[in-house]
């Protein structure tokens, strides 16, 4: 099948990576590879990794990527893995790293892989199909406990406790198959004034369980760990997010990372002991869509885009 995908802050990250035409750049989220044919386009001389641990993002974007050059490797493999699978080529530092923590609108719109809470569709949610842990078995096989952890952490839904409750009596009955029918216990579980408010009911619950399935939170923190040590003097990290748990990981790293530490006016510490940051906040507010890009792609609507630089 053919999608169409519509890179978010496209030209904002581009800017925001300072691209060198030597340089080597990775792009941590490949999926149609919106954002990496821009990069290559501008590095005739350097080079070019691609992760994705979706093989079908990888086929598509092949094809198109070989359009504007060959500077390029593709790498199958979640962005947590970055160091490892980079030094296997023998990279230890890079000029800039590129993120964009968003579902592509390929895999929300195809209706196999269990990401739409709009349409019936297996429910899947895999990102990396090869993996065994399926939203199926999030719902059909986890504890309350865990249903109503997993809802408040990472779909922070107030009405975690009935959804759960709407879910495991549901199951008892028979299992969870499709989406709808996890759209159904969510609807069972809301009241409702929340069911006449706009927006869908059941979006905080497919995000929190997506998010399980996928180790979305784990892949990202571990990702904000690494990937700063990969850059190079005056490399930058350019990260979109666009829930709400995501940005403020993103947030909070990159201040840590930015921050001085000790004072030449406190009790205990003498100037010697100030330790200046070895990195640098590009935007210290998040760069946001513009209305025009809000107008041409309603799916950006949440996007928030943070740079960090190298000294």
């Amino acid at each position: 099948m053919t999608y169409e995908h519509v890179p978010v802050l496209l030209w904002e990250a581009i800017e925001g990576l300072s691209i060198r035409p030597d340089g080597i750049y990775v792009d941590l989220t490949l999926g149609r590879g919106g954002h990496s044919s821009e990069i290559l386009k501008r590095i005739p001389d350097g080079k070019l990794y691609c992760f994705d641990q979706d093989q079908e993002a990888i086929r598509c974007s092949g094809s198109r990527l070989r359009t504007i050059g060959e500077n390029f490797e593709m790498i199958a493999s979640n962005f947590e893995f970055v160091a490892e699978e980079l030094a296997k080529r023998g990279v230890r530092k890079v000029d800039g790293i590129l993120a964009d923590l968003g579902v592509s609108s390929p895999q929300l719109d195809d209706p196999t892989r269990g990401f739409s809470y709009k349409e019936e569709e297996p429910l899947d949610m895999r990102m990396n199909r090869e993996s065994p842990l399926t939203a199926s078995k999030v719902c059909n096989e986890y504890s309350f406990e865990e249903l109503v952890r997993i809802l408040r952490e990472y779909g922070e839904e107030k009405d975690a406790y009935r959804i759960a409750k709407a879910i495991c009596s549901r199951r008892a009955e028979s299992p969870l198959r499709t989406t709808l029918d996890l759209v159904s216990c969510v609807k069972d579980a809301k009241n409702w004034k929340d069911l006449s408010k706009k927006g869908h009911p059941a979006k905080q619950t497919f995000q929190a369980i997506r998010i399980e399935v996928n180790h979305e939170e784990r892949s990202l923190e571990r990702m904000l760990e690494i990937a700063p040590s990969l850059l190079g003097p005056g490399g930058r990290l350019a990260i979109i997010s666009f829930m709400s748990i995501d940005d403020r990981l993103v947030k909070e790293r990159f201040r840590e990372l930015s921050e001085q530490t000790g004072s030449r006016h406190g009790p205990i510490e003498m100037p010697g002991a100030i330790r200046q940051p070895e990195f640098a906040l590009v935007n210290r507010k998040p760069i946001v869509p513009s209305s025009e890009e809000l107008e041409n792609n309603r799916r950006a609507a949440s996007a928030k885009l943070r740079i960090l630089a190298k000294k």
